[in-house]
């Protein structure tokens, strides 16, 4: 993405602050003109008083001087404070438009992202243009305003040595220029390394019962050493060139400031100019170089939020796999059945994980999704939601093409039960009533007692208010599940999907849980995906798939009897037990 089109997006998003933009500007004129003033006041303060030995200007340039600096410091707090308030609230915005962008992707975007790298965009990158926004922001704008001022004084004073010292500007901008793109570079890789830095702490602090299990801390303090060197080797590449593009453009301005002295003076030697307008031609002059090179301080802070906007753009830019039609059709509540009509899909192209599945579930009825282990059943499974898009075929619900629904009435009518549970880390109650922000305490509550989990919730010493911890971390599992399983209840959609909801339980907790299943299961269109056999020899259809088709079909007495896949299948479980 280039500066330009950067600058333009920025735009965009500053547009609603331009009211507040426009006071901060006049302020800062207000300011650029008073530091105008003080270089200006150098001539009066050496002709009149100290030349000229004036009395009157004694006593009025100390109360002029007075004045211009409250007047100017009052400006300065207003310009100030609105700049900063703007750049906060655009570093606000941003950060709710990527998290309300992420939640419009398509789950093949997660699979392709890593969680670290996307909190470091909302976060790192952000806070990268916020020093942009918030502070160079300040700094340029001020400085522009402030150079324009002292530019108008320095051609009052003398014209022939304005622009002898114009001279030097341009050079001074050929090292920003140039560090400038060093700046960029070293940015976005810092912010990648950054990236992978965070998503290495999300999985290793997640995952840290495996770390100690196997004895790894070691391994894993030096595996973070190493992604820290490498961020401290970039800080420090960019802290290199921060470092010497200041001294060199001090440097430049060294050289032009000492031609101005010695052609400015010989000016006064030879009666052409007096000391006071020479003296406040130098003092304007010196207070113009300070923003050129204050603008070499800030071209890292610049150039770091450059490339964290473009990465931020480049986020927001990405468009959701699975998209709504312009006018999509409102589900109506399902009464008849689900079809899946010559399915295909490929998470990848070319490379086919569901091949030709046509499959047609009533309403009310308990479907079973078995087979060997990437068969294809969860891949299925997540067509119905609309989770991936079908490659070829596809799935209808009481006739409706999903692509044609509204992704909220087609959602809001399925609930999801998994092996992994995805808990939050906030109180018993909110975590039932999760999607469901109308429900009642008692609601709550029944949705509970059906999933067999009000007996322990209620042995907690705070109830439904107790904070489960991060993923339900201080429940068991078998709690994690009921938990889930009472959010599903308390939904009430017509269908349910459950996938592998009791393969990581124990025999006891197993028992409970699948107790809770049975009452989410009653008078709704279930399909479900198991591993282990036992749990669905009551389903009214079981389908067995293997290769991404679909290989046998019928109820468990029926395939058993067949003597076929999920006959070895039922073997190869009763013998292991």
């Amino acid at each position: 993405m280039t500066n330009r089109a950067i600058l333009l997006r920025l735009r965009d998003v500053l547009r609603p602050y331009s009211g507040k933009l426009l006071i901060a500007m006049a302020a800062m004129i207000v300011v650029a003109l008073f530091n105008a003033a003080q270089a200006y006041m150098v001539q009066p303060l050496l002709d009149k008083i100290f030349y000229e030995k004036n009395a009157a200007w004694l006593t009025a340039l100390p109360l002029a001087l007075l004045a211009i600096f409250f007047v100017k410091g009052v400006f300065y707090f207003f310009y100030s404070y609105l700049l900063e308030w703007v750049g906060q609230s655009v570093i606000k915005d941003l950060r709710n438009s990527l998290y309300g962008h992420l939640h419009e992707l398509s789950m093949g975007f997660f699979y392709k992202n890593s969680t670290g790298e996307l909190i470091s965009r909302i976060m790192n990158d952000v806070a990268m243009l916020q020093g942009t926004v918030s502070h160079a922001l300040i700094y340029v704008l001020r400085d522009f305003f402030s150079v324009a001022g002292l530019l108008v004084v320095i051609f009052y004073m003398d014209w022939r040595l304005a622009l002898v010292s114009l001279v030097f500007i341009p050079m001074a901008a050929v090292p920003i220029v140039v560090f400038g793109k060093k700046f960029r570079r070293i940015s976005t890789r810092y912010q990648q390394g950054m990236g992978e830095a965070s998503n290495f702490l999300n999985e290793t602090i997640r995952g840290v019962r495996i770390v100690k299990a196997f004895c790894a801390e070691e391994q894993e303090k030096h595996r973070f050493a190493a992604k820290m060197q490498q961020l401290f080797d970039t800080l420090m590449s960019e802290t290199r060139y921060r470092s010497l593009a200041h001294p060199l453009i001090e440097f430049l301005g060294g050289i032009g400031m000492a031609l101005i002295i010695w052609f400015g003076g010989s000016e006064v030697l030879k009666g052409n100019a007096t000391p006071g307008t020479f003296m406040s031609f130098l003092t304007a002059l010196v207070m113009l170089y300070e923003p050129i090179k204050g603008v070499s301080k800030i071209n890292s802070t610049v150039q770091s939020g450059m490339a964290g906007a473009a990465r931020i753009f480049a986020l927001l830019d990405t468009e959701p796999e699975i998209r709504e039609k312009a006018q999509p059709v409102e589900l109506p509540p399902f009464s008849r059945q689900i079809e899946f009509r010559k399915v295909s899909f490929a998470y990848q192209p070319g490379e086919l994980v569901l091949r030709d599945v046509s499959l047609t579930i009533a309403r009310g009825e308990v479907v079973a999704l078995v087979g060997p282990s990437g068969g294809g059943k969860s891949s299925l499974a997540s067509l119905l939601p609309r989770f991936h898009e079908v490659t070829d075929g596809a799935v209808l619900l009481d006739g409706h093409d999903l692509r044609d629904l509204s992704l909220r009435s087609l959602r809001s009518q399925i609930a999801i039960v998994t092996q992994q549970t995805i808990l939050f880390n906030d109180t018993v109650r909110s975590n039932i009533a999760y999607g469901s922000p109308d429900c009642t305490e008692e609601e709550i509550r029944r949705a509970a007692a059906a999933a067999f989990a009000l007996d322990f919730i209620e042995a907690f010493p705070q109830g439904f208010d107790t904070v489960i911890g991060e993923s339900g971390v201080r429940l068991s599992g078998g709690q994690q599940q009921r938990l889930s399983i009472a959010r599903a209840i308390l939904k009430n959609a017509p269908i349910l999907i459950l996938d592998e909801a009791t393969s990581a339980l124990d025999t006891e907790s197993e028992r409970k849980v699948q107790q809770a299943l049975d009452n989410l299961m009653k008078n709704r269109t279930t399909l479900v995906i198991a591993h282990r056999l036992s749990t669905i020899k009551n389903a009214d259809r079981i389908v067995v798939m293997q290769d991404g088709r679909i290989a046998e079909e019928g109820d468990h007495d029926s395939l058993l009897r067949r003597g076929g896949i999920y006959e070895g299948l039922h073997s190869l479980q009763h013998a292991a037990r």
